[in-house]
């Protein structure tokens, strides 16, 4: 789903056949000005998106950028400003808040995890454990907090997870079924398996032909062991179990990833308001 088509269906399913507080008490050609207040510490994000929201109701709206996506913000920053119709401003209130409360929340704890890492090469991933049809913006956020998307579904890339797996009935044969396939429909994307123990490494490596390999559910210790049978030779990704609070140990491996789906599934909406202004 594309921005607009996200802000149309995100209106009607909040205003549907209008917004009678406002009908009810506020003249039609009412001007007015609005300012959006931070109430805690954290990393800003979804203005840009507050912004489209305010100008598909109203594209005369003034809209004034006090802060950018990604700065850093304390309590009693102001984000941006807005004058518009007042039925405009309040229309686009709840939307607009909601969406950069969550993005700002998950901007802030990837952000979090990222700072951990800052001396290490290892980047922070995200996951498909994401709000349907808000993933766009829940990635688009962790991006903003200076993580790095996986895929973004099913269809941009190949990823045998321990079921496919099982499934099929081995990682050989699931990774040669999947080479034949994309070949033979001339898809151009990238291959990651899973591993769950080091002997599924040595039958990943002794395959071949594919570009990264997950490491789920490892020790330090065993991620450790898994790091020196792979060298350079793949990208890697260590998965599960993984918390801010022992993530460094992971980095010290030199893995090239670690997925944390708790950066968007945990991640808490920052506390933001948008206040009027009388003209």
């Amino acid at each position: 789903m594309d921005t607009l088509k996200f802000i149309e269906e995100a209106l009607r399913e909040d205003v549907d056949c209008g917004d009678y507080s406002t009908l009810a008490c506020i003249p039609v050609e009412a001007k007015g000005k609005a300012i959006l207040k931070v109430k805690e510490d954290g990393i800003i994000a979804g203005i840009s998106l507050a912004e489209q929201i305010f100008h598909f109701l109203e594209p005369e709206a003034v809209f004034t950028f006090y802060k950018k996506d990604g700065d850093k913000v304390v309590f009693g920053d102001l984000a941006f400003e807005v004058e518009a119709s007042v039925h405009t401003i309040l229309k686009a209130e709840r939307l607009s808040l909601n969406c950069m409360q969550r993005m700002s929340g998950i901007a802030t704890l990837t952000n979090k995890y990222v700072e951990v890492l800052k001396n290490y090469k290892t980047q922070i991933l995200d996951t498909r454990k994401t709000t349907p049809l808000f993933r766009a913006f829940e990635k688009e956020a962790v991006r903003i907090g200076g993580g790095v998307n996986h895929r973004m579904g099913l269809y941009d890339m190949v990823m045998l997870k321990d079921n496919h797996i099982d499934f099929c009935g081995g990682i050989e044969k699931a990774i040669v079924q999947t080479n034949e396939y994309l070949k033979s429909n001339n898809l151009d994307l990238k291959i990651e398996v899973e591993t769950r123990n080091l002997d599924d490494v040595k039958r990943v490596l002794a395959v071949g032909h594919v570009d990264r390999i997950m490491l789920d559910n490892y020790t330090p210790t065993e991620l450790q062991e898994a790091m020196d049978l792979i060298g350079t030779q793949y990208e890697t990704e260590a998965s599960g179990g993984i918390t801010i609070e022992n993530i460094e140990a992971y980095a010290l491996t030199g893995v090239t990833y670690i997925s944390v789906g708790a950066i968007i599934h945990h991640a808490v909406s920052m506390d933001l308001s948008l206040k009027a202004q009388i003209l």
